[in-house]
């Protein structure tokens, strides 16, 4: 099993998070949900497997390339 990373493509802060670290995703599953100047941009799973860890708490600033999460897949 691979580990694929999951990073931010925006600047903003993480609005509500979807999906629980165990969850199985699906590819473009939204895993978490980010806000950045009152816009909310999904943070879609590349691929099929399981949410391994997030990196992440709702109300948390992020930056762009930082991790969210991590997937088994």
């Amino acid at each position: 099993m691979a580990r694929k990373e999951v990073k931010s493509e925006i600047t903003g802060s993480v609005w509500k998070i979807v999906k629980q670290p165990g969850d199985g995703v699906g590819e473009e599953d939204a895993l978490m949900i980010l806000e950045s100047m009152k816009m909310e941009i999904p943070v879609l799973a590349e691929a099929n497997g399981t949410l391994a860890e997030l990196a992440v708490k709702e109300g948390d600033p992020v930056t762009e390339g930082q991790l969210l999460a991590v997937l088994d897949v």
